[in-house]
């Protein structure tokens, strides 16, 4: 399962700060940042993950997350 969210990340050290978390939460998933995007991307590959969980957690952290429609 791959979800795309479009998020308010700017800086590469926050990038990796958050998927550092991320992969905490969810160890088995291939997380990254595309910051070259207008949209910031999240992508997140995983077998199971909830959106709501993931935007939480980066809502947690002071950044803005949703889903890419």
């Amino acid at each position: 399962m791959i979800e795309v969210f479009k998020t308010n990340v700017q800086e590469v050290e926050q990038s990796k700060m958050i998927v550092g978390k991320l992969l905490e939460h969810f160890p088995n998933s291939v997380i990254n940042f595309d910051l070259e995007d207008c949209d910031k991307i999240l992508r997140i590959n995983a077998s199971s993950f909830s959106n709501q969980k993931i935007i939480e957690l980066l809502d947690s952290y002071g950044y803005h997350c949703e889903v890419l429609l």
